[in-house]
């Protein structure tokens, strides 16, 4: 079954009770929770606010898809402190009852156009082994809590190739979180990103990111339909390969002040849901 999902990327400031009743209303039965100072995923919370947390999302019938941290596995800098990261963030994660944590990969890159690959600053070679060699070193613990960690198609690494080349060198369970965005901006195909995420996608290991603006020209978000993303192509390859996970919203108001409330895209984004699934989603 497909999972309706949104992040509280969409929500900066939105009091938790009104973000789950606007998923509530939309029949959005999935959140994808953003870890950061501030947010209603506080990294800093205690363990009796993360119970009273989890406790309130499953009240409201919404489940923890993810939770979205912000850890960069393949940045240069010393080991001990990223991995330290990583642990912190599976304990969230373990904490709020959610199968995945999702991490970025993050190493050092040049200037880049909006549709080309960004250069790296380091070896493709150094870089990849890096990044996996910090995830290998908390797979075990992560499996032994239940928490996947998921590597995003984003910044320094923003197609399914570029990322698959991390995790196939992964000792350890590990996964994927394809952002509809990064590899079409950098011209990957669908189809490619899809065959080449598909182990990881079709076997539970992942999630998909959905979201539209009318890129280049702005970055700011647009409700699913109303921009230059290929939405409707993304849907339609879902349905046909048999995709079954979390599809979350991911609303970047956080960063683009000036979009529209979450609950408007949420919208948006539940007719596109019964547009491509219709009775066979959560």
């Amino acid at each position: 079954m497909i999972t309706p999902s949104a992040s509280t990327l969409g929500a900066p400031g939105v009091p938790l009770d009104v973000v789950l009743s606007w998923l509530q209303q939309h029949r959005i039965h999935g959140i994808e929770l953003r870890l950061a100072p501030g947010e209603i995923a506080d990294p800093g919370l205690g363990t009796a606010a993360r119970n009273d947390l989890r406790r309130r999302i499953q009240a409201a019938g919404v489940q923890v898809t993810g939770i979205a941290s912000y850890v960069k596995v393949a940045a240069p800098g010393a080991n001990v402190s990223v991995v330290a990261e990583l642990i912190q963030a599976i304990d969230f994660a373990r904490d709020l009852g959610a199968p995945m944590v999702r991490v970025f990969p993050g190493a050092d890159t040049r200037p880049a156009a909006f549709t080309e690959v960004p250069p790296l600053v380091e070896s493709r070679a150094e870089v990849d082994e890096r990044a996996a060699r910090r995830l290998s070193a908390i797979t075990p613990y992560a499996a032994d809590l239940g928490v996947l960690p998921v590597l995003e198609t984003h910044d320094s690494h923003p197609t399914g190739t570029d990322v698959a080349g991390i995790l196939n060198q992964v000792d350890g369970p590990v996964g994927v979180v394809w952002d509809v965005l990064h590899p079409w901006r950098v011209g990957e195909p669908l189809d490619e990103t899809w065959k080449t995420l598909e182990p990881w996608l079709t076997t539970g290991r992942g999630w998909v990111q959905i979201k539209d603006a009318n890129m280049p020209a702005s970055s700011t978000p647009l409700p699913i339909g109303k921009g230059s993303l290929p939405t409707e192509e993304f849907g339609q390859l879902l349905v046909r390969n048999g995709y079954r996970g979390p599809v979350t919203l991911e609303w970047e108001k956080a960063w683009y002040p000036q979009a529209a409330q979450l609950d408007v895209a949420l919208g948006s984004v539940r007719t596109w849901f019964d547009r491509h699934w219709e009775k066979d989603i959560n």
